[in-house]
């Protein structure tokens, strides 16, 4: 294993895949964008929603200004298939703009990994919903999801 490396490895097994997806939910949820961005290839490509970014330094950058702009960001995943070197999830997150008005994000994503673990693609479709904030599900203190808070099936999501 070299010093890059994100186990678990592909090819993903169910267990694997459920892993890799908790691994990405948990980094995200750190809100910290240069931890977030070792996840990725040197090379990483994304397309999110109309933006498309090639590279860690991008991706890092992107992050960045995610979470300067999305405020108190939860964000829950869930694995919705696998095969070899590719994960694709549905996810949601609540946040709020600097004026306090909430949002719940939907949106699907496409991974491929490299041999190494390291997300090289990711390909991510999502909508803002705007929402008050008595309609927030993601109640936990902010960091990771706590391992006894529903995810997004069990929330009716």
């Amino acid at each position: 294993m070299n010093s890059e490396s994100r186990p678990p490895l592909p090819p993903f097994d169910r267990d694997s895949a459920i892993r890799k997806v908790r691994l990405a939910e948990d980094g995200w949820n750190s809100r910290d964008p240069d931890k977030v961005a070792l996840a990725y290839t040197a090379d990483t490509r994304w397309r999110n929603r109309a933006e498309f970014i090639h590279g860690r330094d991008e991706a890092r950058a992107f992050l960045a200004r995610k979470w300067a702009r999305e405020l108190d960001y939860r964000l829950i995943k869930e694995l919705w298939a696998f095969d070899g070197e590719r994960i694709a999830v549905r996810y949601a997150y609540e946040w709020h703009d600097d004026s306090g008005n909430w949002f719940r994000s939907y949106g699907n994503e496409n991974w491929r990994f490299d041999a190494n673990g390291l997300m090289a693609e990711r390909h991510a479709s999502l909508n803002d919903l705007p929402i008050r904030a008595d309609e927030r599900l993601f109640h936990w203190p902010l960091g990771r999801r706590p391992d006894d808070h529903p995810g997004l099936s069990a929330l009716g999501l």
